[in-house]
């Protein structure tokens, strides 16, 4: 096993599960190329991934899941990232759902158990719809423009959500509406198979092609009042630390690079050298500021997601350090992925080389929430008060 995740690993049941995500992770390397050149979304590593029951990897032990914590979380993520990216980031945010959603315990018992149920019985898929045109980032504030209108026992759901992650193969997706004329916010909980329920193919963007995070239209959406699953959460929610599944993928997008960069290093000799580029110090130079950025980025990331499990008197305090953890880490895997594109030179351009795709994809994880300006401006305002 590759001293970079020896560190980490810290007990029997960590490491079982390691090692079986490790070893799928090196088939979804095989692979995503053609899922990024296709841009199609990698149906076969998620029933894998399925058949190895990973997504009821956050399900909580009482309704059948693994329960595992957000540090385990965290850790099967990022190799899996090393591996496919895409994949990576699709299942972080169906898994993420059902962290929060465990460790909140916000809606109704019953409810939240059924759908854990599907998950672990049926395999489904989950995500989180929020994003959409006028808004932005749900981080940001923005009241949804996607409405719920009551009708009897009913309501009416109308609007659009952009990237919505795992869009072919969602079986149900959460979605953020206004209610009424209230003015105030609610979730909404809706089968990809309602009447009035359509995907347009929108995702055309260079990075993180497989997630195929398409837009969701819905339009005169009929569903029960039970379907109702959140409103006007207040501002005592904790913070959003199944979030820093974001970082593990774009760190795990670095180690893919590293690891090729170093290959590369070790097995490269052009006819001017007596051996391997490795060799030069300037190479060696590079692949130990590469190592040095490694080994920043994910001490933070495994330390405060340790910190959440162990401490979880901490975690109303938290919400800074995981928005840190965020920028940190992002910046970190793009400047990784930079160097190793600088030792291996202008051959990683070249399409058949995976370093271009790791480039695009790392570029991804800056635009993923909380936003940088976020970060500081946090910072700032805590030791400013």
């Amino acid at each position: 096993m590759d001293y970079l995740y020896e560190t980490f690993i810290k007990t029997k049941k960590q490491r079982e599960w390691f090692d079986r995500i490790d070893t799928l992770a090196s088939g979804f390397a095989k692979r995503a190329d053609t899922y990024d050149q296709k841009s199609e979304f990698p149906f076969e590593n998620v029933e894998e991934l399925k058949k190895a029951g990973y997504l009821s990897l956050t399900v909580p032990t009482e309704f059948g899941g693994a329960g595992l914590s957000l540090y385990e979380f965290v850790l099967l993520q990022e190799r899996i990232a090393t591996g496919d990216a895409a994949t990576a980031l699709c299942l972080g945010w169906h898994l993420g759902c059902f962290l929060e959603l465990a460790e909140e315990r916000t809606w109704d018992e019953e409810t939240f158990k059924l759908l854990c149920e599907k998950v672990v019985n049926d395999q489904v898929l989950v995500n989180r719809a929020a994003t959409e045109p006028a808004t932005g980032s749900p981080t940001r504030g923005g009241m949804p423009q996607t409405t719920a209108t009551r009708k009897n026992d009913e309501w009416i759901i109308n609007g659009r959500k952009t990237f919505t992650s795992m869009a072919p193969a969602l079986d149900y997706a959460i979605v953020s509406a206004q209610i009424g004329d209230t003015g105030k916010k609610g979730n909404f909980m809706i089968s990809m198979k309602s009447e009035g329920v359509r995907i347009e193919e929108t995702w055309d963007t260079v990075a993180m092609r497989g997630t195929r995070s398409d837009d969701l239209i819905m339009k005169d959406v009929v569903v029960q009042n039970s379907a109702l699953v959140e409103q006007d959460r207040g501002k005592s929610e904790l913070p959003k630390a199944w979030l820093l599944h974001i970082p593990a993928c774009y760190i795990g997008v670095a180690v893919a690079a590293r690891n090729e960069a170093v290959q590369f290093a070790k097995t490269y000799k052009p006819n001017s050298l007596p051996g391997p580029i490795g060799e030069v110090p300037e190479v060696q130079r590079k692949v130990g500021e590469m190592e040095l950025e490694l080994l920043h980025a994910r001490e933070v990331l495994y330390s405060v997601a340790h910190r959440w499990v162990d401490e979880p008197h901490s975690r109303m305090q938290m919400g800074p350090e995981l928005m840190a953890v965020k920028h940190i880490v992002t910046n970190a895997a793009a400047r990784v992925v930079d160097l190793a594109m600088r030792i291996v030179g202008a051959r990683s351009l070249a399409m058949s080389s995976p370093l271009q795709r790791h480039y695009r994809d790392v570029r991804a994880g800056l635009h993923n929430p909380p936003m940088d300006d976020m970060v500081i401006s946090t910072l700032a305002k805590r030791a400013l008060e």
